[in-house]
């Protein structure tokens, strides 16, 4: 993989450049417009079109109604192209915010993925904001963030989460030492923390210090400290968003402060763990019962926010299609396909005898949650789209597309899908006046595709979505056209490409080929 890292990196990034002019990207532009596409605007509004959308370098200056749907546009009520500019004709198409994944880990040394080909799946899928929820330390997290702000590398924005305690030369054991840590943390350029949890008064300290220096934070509730220290006990103390469930299923226990945990049960074995996991549910309060009701009222006065990854777990209720998805064949790197493996080593790779059983109860773990889900999005609370990509079978991208199929399974209308992917993810990073919706004066940050992603998800898919013609024969519709991050264009489906590119390159020199495990 480093081999490919260098090669992309001597091709693409020779100079520092405040422009990005490549075969794959290109721009800022002094002047952009977007002619006569059909606008999905992020807010929850219903599509509007045709619309001209102009942008001067990073910012929109202008939103253009220019027409009526099959009626000739009067080419004189349109805005002119200046001298220098460029013209992107959208005709038929439709433009979206960019999406923002709440939970994206820039690759991984375990899985040997690197930032160029993570960030080349994200942006070919429309992704062009990432928090990053700790990953291999701050500073390598910050540069990266600053070479995508100046246009040196193909990226999206990126927004640096730490793992609390990381880079730490001590383990934190008291609050004073808490304090300390997340005053270094912002002078290191973090955007927020990543908890997992610690001692209560650790959490509170950590927050509390946190939240005065403008901050924000998100906490996957891990099981070894839960029992103490739940989702309520986080959102009162000031967390601003948590990760995936863990947490939440506790606070709405009504019979008992710990899960019922087997008495052979080891966390340190991940089939107990997940398989464990999978019943939490039924554990907790029914769904609109009366702590039900309170539990989510009282994180809705919070301001609290949700990133549910539901994508992560869905091989828990379903193992052979996560492990089947068509893209593994071309865009799964070998190394990355080693870690998913069965194992009793990596993270994620909990599948000791993986079975019906098991299945079932996530099943069912997925009606409750989802459920919950559904009501706090309708009750006023905010919940965006995050993917946690680079374990359990799900791959950069093409796992952000899935949570966002999912979230319409829970219950979500299209367009709430489209308003949780954009402008909610902007919001909860404090950034919803720079992106997250299209509106003059933001960031021109924009998904452009072909097809109506609200009649079927499926066509943001890199793979695109499968229909019948008329004359009966089979094509591929869809998949991201472009997707402009900061006034920088990208073609998605060359993006696309060059990563096959390097997993075709890897593959050859591994003499490698997808097997089945056990095969």
């Amino acid at each position: 993989m480093r081999t490919i890292t260098t090669f992309i990196t001597l091709l693409f990034f020779t100079a520092t450049f405040s422009q990005i002019t490549t075969p794959t990207a290109e721009g800022p532009f002094n002047q952009l417009i977007i002619r006569g596409a059909t606008l999905i605007n992020g807010n929850g509004a219903p599509p509007i079109g045709p619309v001209d959308i102009s942008v001067e370098n990073d910012k929109i200056t202008a939103i253009d109604i220019v027409g009526y749907p099959g009626v000739a546009i009067d080419e004189t009520k349109r805005p002119q192209l200046k001298k220098g500019g460029k013209e992107l004709d959208a005709k038929g198409m439709f433009v979206l915010p960019g999406f923002v994944d709440m939970h994206g880990h820039i690759g991984g040394e375990g899985q040997g993925a690197d930032w160029d080909y993570v960030f080349r799946l994200w942006l070919a899928h429309g992704v062009t904001t990432v928090r990053e929820p700790s990953g291999r330390g701050i500073a390598y997290a910050t540069d990266l963030k600053k070479r995508s702000a100046n246009n040196e590398i193909i990226a999206p924005r990126v927004l640096a989460y730490t793992g609390f305690g990381q880079g730490s030369k001590k383990p934190i054991t008291t609050p004073e030492q808490a304090r300390e840590w997340v005053q270094q943390n912002a002078k290191n350029g973090a955007d927020g923390i990543k908890f997992f949890g610690a001692e209560p008064e650790i959490m509170k300290a950590a927050l509390d210090e946190n939240k005065k220096l403008g901050l924000r934070s998100a906490c996957h509730h891990a099981q070894m400290s839960v029992a103490r220290w739940n989702v309520l006990h986080s959102a009162r103390a000031g967390l601003t968003t948590m990760e995936h469930w863990y947490g939440l299923p506790e606070a709405l226990f009504e019979d008992r402060t710990v899960q019922d945990y087997p008495l052979d049960y080891n966390y340190q074995n991940e089939q107990h763990r997940f398989g464990e996991a999978g019943k939490l549910w039924k554990q907790a309060a029914a769904p609109y019962s009366d702590h039900w009701n309170k539990v989510m009222n009282e994180l809705i006065d919070l301001d609290f926010t949700l990133v549910p990854t539901f994508n992560i777990y869905e091989a828990s209720r379903d193992l052979h299609r996560a492990r089947r998805a068509e893209w593994h064949e071309d865009y799964t790197l070998p190394s990355l396909w080693r870690f998913y493996q069965p194992s009793k080593i990596s993270h994620g790779s909990y599948w000791h005898f993986w079975g019906t059983e098991e299945e079932v109860a996530w099943k069912e773990n997925y009606k409750l949650w989802m459920t919950f889900v559904n009501e706090y999005k309708n009750r006023g609370g905010r919940v965006t789209t995050g993917s946690d990509s680079g374990f359990i079978f799900q791959l950069y991208g093409f796992a952000y597309i899935r949570e966002m199929e999912m979230l319409r399974e829970a219950g979500f209308h299209p367009l709430e899908v489209i308003r949780a992917a954009t402008l909610n993810g902007a919001e909860a990073l404090g950034i919803d006046d720079q992106t997250g919706s299209v509106e003059i004066g933001k960031s021109a940050d924009f998904v452009i595709i072909e097809e109506n992603p609200l009649e079927n998800l499926k066509v943001l898919y890199g793979t695109g979505a499968i229909r019948l013609t008329e004359n009966n024969e089979v094509v591929r519709v869809g998949g991201v056209k472009h997707t402009i991050r900061q006034g920088v264009v990208y073609d998605a489906k060359k993006l696309l490409s060059e990563v096959k590119e390097m997993v075709d390159q890897a593959k050859e020199n591994e003499a490698f080929q997808i097997k089945q495990p056990g095969n």
